[in-house]
């Protein structure tokens, strides 16, 4: 890209900020009917902090291309509104129109400083194409963060979802809700796992009532479980096997000869409790 006289811009900029943050920030508003959550305040300290990193670019580099090292800081600070706006609520397009809308206040300005219609369109051009950099960039920062938001969500609900419950010394159970696949086994063997080693627990009770199919994978995670379980120590009870469950497990041909199975959690547990040398006693309260 060609060199530009780039300074007469950071003096246009300099010229009259405020007016400048005012035009802006009302083209920011117009623009966006945001369903973000950002308040008046930090709109503006976002702004100007945004326009004095844009002109401290424009004293430091002769090429304005996004890429320089020079332009890092402009896109660290864009980077972190974009995070935060991630957060907030915001569009992806929301976020880029932060950049965006810069453009309609400075090109008004330069064609009001500039005589010459060559330098104004060679101008013009090259601011363009950075804020159109930018503004790409502050998308990219988004998805990514947006993604990394979604990903921590997941992992999080995939532990509130399988919640180890101490039942009696000695037992455990893990009721399973909602479909089990490949990355939810790893969190249920891990949770369980960790479970069994923590209160030195001899029978855990897998109950699979919640689970709405049982196909040749969701018995293979199964069997994978129960595998690890008796790897440590313990051993496994799986409960919750319905008639249609247990008509599809026979039609698919899976093996679960050597796994203890229950209808109920209730029926589990009494096997658990003989299992582990326990029994309860109901007492006559007539």
């Amino acid at each position: 890209m060609a060199d530009i006289a780039v300074l007469p811009i950071s003096e246009i900029l300099a010229q009259d900020e405020k007016a400048f943050l005012d035009e802006w920030i009302q083209n920011i508003r117009e623009s966006v009917r945001t369903t973000g959550s950002i308040t008046d305040s930090d709109l503006l300290i976002q702004c100007e902090q945004f326009l004095r990193a844009f002109r401290a670019g424009l004293d430091r580099a002769s090429v304005i291309n996004s890429k320089d090292p020079r332009w890092q800081g402009l896109r660290e600070q864009l980077a972190e509104i974009s995070r935060s706006r991630a957060v907030q609520g915001f569009t992806p397009s929301e976020t880029a129109t932060f950049v965006f809308s810069f453009k309609r206040p400075l090109f008004r300005r330069l064609r009001e400083g500039t005589q010459d219609p060559e330098v104004l369109a060679q101008q013009i051009w090259s601011i363009s194409e950075l804020l159109d950099a930018l503004g790409l960039h502050t998308t990219e920062v988004f998805l990514k963060t947006r993604e990394e938001v979604i990903r921590r969500g997941q992992e999080d609900m995939l532990e509130l979802s399988t919640p180890v419950v101490k039942l009696w010394t000695g037992i455990l159970a893990l009721p399973l809700i909602g479909t089990l696949d490949s990355a939810r086994t790893q969190v249920v063997m891990e949770t369980l796992l960790e479970a069994i080693v923590k209160t030195n627990s001899r029978v855990a009770i897998i109950d699979i009532t919640g689970v709405p199919t049982v196909d040749t994978v969701v018995a293979q995670h199964l069997l994978k479980t129960v595998t690890a379980a008796r790897l440590m120590g313990a051993d496994c009870i799986i409960s919750g096997i319905r008639p249609q469950i247990a008509q599809t497990i026979v039609h698919l041909g899976i093996n679960l000869l050597e796994v203890t199975t229950k209808a109920s959690l209730k029926d589990a547990f009494a096997v658990a409790l003989e299992r582990t040398g326990q029994h309860l006693r109901s007492e006559d309260t007539a």
